[in-house]
């Protein structure tokens, strides 16, 4: 057996068997099958390995930079939601949307100083008008923008039309809690109250009004100022102790996780097309986008509302209020029966509470907010209500 010193090199190794080599029959030369194998696998895994390295090279270059938004940008769910574009930097960051929506929905409206607070005020037809004045409120979390139709519709008719922003909604003022708002039931009507006052508005008067929360308002300062009220119309509303009350606000009654929800931007837009058979065009969504979006204080307002509510005591009063022995006056019950919220049970139990001043007028196809679904069927039954 052969052996070498660990200083001097290892000897060459022994030539392959004779079986194993091969003549070449062109050049004459001897090849060893085995090298020629590897060099194959070599070489193909030399130039796999180049391949693989350009194309990933280009894929770098494809690569679009880290973002670390991306969770949002590049969710097919989210791109849909907050309408963002193909390439989110031409316009779709939140000062780029703010400038492309912020005169989007402000039509008949103005600015009303009341006291020390702002609203948002829209009119239309004229204080000449021959068939008396209508005020319209909404509820939460919408504004008055979901009655821009059936107001316009209305003035056509012969109406003088007023339809605010609640305080902390829309465009009105959103003064902070603690700061001389505290979104409490008594303040709401105080302020409205006072803007009443401000736009001159002689009593008795048509009163529409919509949705929760601040929409029970409504109902409860109606039941407080009967004499102001010639005749009453309820859009969907929670109007018996049976109505149920909204995921949205119960999650804002969740310490810290109502916190999160009321500054999601599209809270109202979603709530909307909840309870409605329809998804919103996007200028209208964008209106209802708008004030999310341009600060913090409407989520803060909506939560703050949502916490002060006592809900099954407001929609106590509401029930006990309108029932026969205790209010007279007429009041249209207009119904989307579509409403993924109120079924229409709710307002056939309100209805037989006082079936002699309360009318039923059933709208198919409108589902929470008939205003906003079908304005058309809701012009008509209000023109032959009032």
């Amino acid at each position: 057996m052969a052996t070498w010193s660990l200083l001097s090199p290892p000897p060459p190794p022994p030539p392959p068997p004779a079986s194993m080599l091969t003549s070449n029959i062109n050049t004459g030369t001897k090849t060893s099958m085995i090298s020629s194998r590897r060099r194959r696998r070599r070489g193909t895994l030399i130039i796999a390995n180049a391949t693989n390295s350009s194309q990933d090279n280009e894929k770098d270059k494809d690569a679009p930079a880290f973002n670390p938004f991306g969770f949002v940008t590049d969710n097919p769910s989210s791109r849909s939601s907050i309408q963002l574009p193909e390439s989110p930097a031409e316009d779709g960051n939140v000062g780029q949307m703010l400038y492309r929506i912020e005169d989007k929905g402000k039509e008949n409206g103005s600015y009303i100083k009341s006291g020390e607070l702002i609203w948002f005020v829209r009119e239309t037809g004229s204080p000449d008008s021959r068939r008396g004045t209508v005020i319209f409120l909404h509820g939460a979390p919408a504004q008055s923008y979901s009655y821009r139709v059936v107001m316009s519709q209305m003035s056509d008719a012969g109406f003088h039309c007023f339809a605010p922003d609640w305080i902390g909604f829309g465009f009105s003022d959103k003064p902070q809690p603690g700061y001389g708002f505290d979104y409490t039931e008594k303040e709401f009507h105080e302020a409205l109250d006072k803007l009443l006052d401000v736009l001159g508005v002689k009593s008795p008067f048509f009163l529409v009004v919509q949705g929760f929360l601040v929409g029970s308002y409504g109902l409860t300062w109606a039941l407080k100022n009967k004499s102001k009220i010639s005749k009453l119309a309820i859009l969907n509303s929670p109007v018996t102790v049976s109505s149920p009350v909204p995921g949205l606000f119960q999650q804002l009654r969740i310490p810290l996780y109502g916190e999160f929800t009321c500054q999601n931007a599209v809270t109202a837009e979603r709530f909307i097309e909840a309870g409605s058979p329809y998804v919103l065009k996007l200028e209208k969504a964008d209106v209802y986008r708008l004030p999310y979006l341009a600060s913090s204080g409407p989520g803060f307002a909506l939560l703050e509302a949502a916490r002060k509510i006592n809900f099954r005591d407001i929609v106590s009063q509401i029930a006990d209020g309108f029932a026969s022995e205790r209010w007279d006056k007429p009041i249209l019950l207009a119904w989307g029966i579509a409403d993924k919220y109120l079924p229409q049970a709710v307002a056939e139990e309100f209805q037989k509470g006082n079936p002699n001043a309360v009318k039923l007028k059933l709208i198919e196809g409108a589902g929470h907010m008939p205003q906003e679904d079908w304005p058309e069927k809701v012009v008509d039954a209000l023109r032959v209500f009032f």
